[in-house]
């Protein structure tokens, strides 16, 4: 060990042995005090109990007083203002409360001598984060960075590419290993961000070049046939209506997320009930949806605290999500509880063409299909599912789900039980 590093545990070690003197001489002190109100206490409320038995009641004006010593005759003595006079042996509470404040004495005695012995090792583990951070400046302000440091650092920074490859910055300093690590790190994340939007935009601008080559390519028969042919032209217009109205959803999913990642969403908190938001979607979804058949499951009458449209929007989200890969004529049931650990939450379960357990981590992400059985169904747009995460995780909750390929599919969405 260093000289230096010696002379530093050294000055840590009698800082610390100062800080453990003043805790223990406050901690005395304390104790001093606390017996202190423990005498003043007890011995009023002896005072007061004596007088009551004695007279039926306090006394207001009476002359009061009390002798201590010697204790084996000390007494207590009340005169009231008619000449009736109280004298109150005192002896046996004297030695009781001695008695009780040996004991505390004890306690306490106990109490600053396991501070005195390890309160310093106890107080130096606490120090030792701020002392090593001072070693590190200490360190870094002695460390000699030359010309030659710089320019290696720079030549290896300016070769790097924050998105083109994985290429990871090396300088071979020791010094410099804790700037070197730093740097990589910082890439990792920059790289890993930029391959999440250029996933994005490759996502959306093929879920939009679907829809744009519909609307196109009946644009075009239009152009050739539709203007005397009424079937076409009926065809046409059904089909542009229906795929414009799929464009529509999907830029307003699109910018609600955009919305969302740069914070210009703000979740409206009040006070509701869970249990009637959920019956409301299950009225709503039995009335829409004919082709299933909807049973509602409610434990007790939940309240929470959320931005109901939001959290009504999630539910509506994966019940549609329950209706599209579910065959008709079969069973959705959602239900409102508590889980083992008294949260609220709510579940969506179907009996539908399920998925496989590798499928199931990726299913929040932005227009993920578990496979070629879950295409693009009725206007979907596989967003939905990723905003139903963006609500619930900005609600503090999260998701379980429990799904079986051939056999079906739940989805639980669990709430902080006092939320924000």
């Amino acid at each position: 060990m260093s000289k230096s590093r010696k002379n530093k545990n050294k000055n840590v070690t009698s800082i610390a042995i100062k800080l453990n003197a003043i805790s223990v001489r406050d901690m005395f002190f304390k104790f001093l005090v606390l017996d202190l109100l423990v005498v003043i206490v007890l011995a009023v409320l002896w005072c007061i109990n004596a007088e009551k038995t004695f007279y039926g009641s306090l006394v207001e004006n009476a002359q009061r007083s009390i002798e201590l010593f010697p204790i084996e005759a000390a007494k207590y003595t009340v005169v009231w203002d008619n000449g009736r006079t109280m004298v109150k042996e005192a002896a046996s509470f004297i030695n009781t409360l001695i008695d009780i404040i040996s004991i505390l004495g004890i306690l306490e005695g106990l109490f600053l001598l396991e501070e005195i012995i390890f309160g310093t090792a106890k107080i130096r583990k606490t120090l030792r984060p701020l002392n090593e951070i001072a070693e590190t400046a200490s360190r870094l302000s002695n460390m000699a960075f030359d010309e030659d440091k710089f320019q290696n650092l720079e030549a290896a920074i300016s070769k790097l590419s924050p998105v083109g490859s994985d290429e990871r910055i090396t300088i071979e300093d020791s010094e410099l290993q804790g700037l070197e690590d730093a740097i990589n790190k910082l890439l990792d994340r920059m790289r890993d961000s930029y391959r999440q939007q250029a996933r994005f935009v490759s996502d959306a601008s093929h879920e939009l070049r679907t829809p744009i080559s519909v609307i196109q390519g009946y644009a075009n028969m239009l152009d050739r046939w539709g203007k005397k042919d009424e079937s076409v032209l009926e065809e046409s217009i059904a089909a542009i209506k229906s795929e414009s109205e799929n464009m529509k959803n999907l830029v307003e999913q699109l910018l609600f997320l955009a919305r969302g990642i740069n914070g210009k969403t703000q979740l409206n908190i009040i006070e509701f009930s869970l249990s009637e938001m959920m019956k409301e979607v299950f009225e709503e979804s039995k009335m829409i949806d004919e082709n299933h058949f909807y049973s509602y499951i409610n434990e007790e009458n939940i309240k929470i605290k959320g931005d109901e449209g939001l959290l009504k929007q999630t539910a509506r989200v994966l019940v549609e999500n329950a209706a599209k890969y579910t065959e008709q004529g079969e069973d959705i049931i959602i239900k409102v509880g508590k889980n083992i650990n008294g949260e609220p939450l709510f579940s969506i379960q179907d009996n539908g063409i399920g998925m496989d357990a590798e499928d199931v981590p990726h299913i929040f992400e932005r227009f993920f299909r578990a496979d070629t059985a879950r295409v693009r169904k009725d206007g979907g747009t596989g967003l939905g599912l990723s905003i139903a995460k963006w609500i619930i995780d900005n609600h503090k909750g999260y998701f379980s789900v429990l799904s079986r390929k051939g056999i079906g599919t739940r989805i639980t969405v669990h709430l902080p039980q006092n939320l924000l």
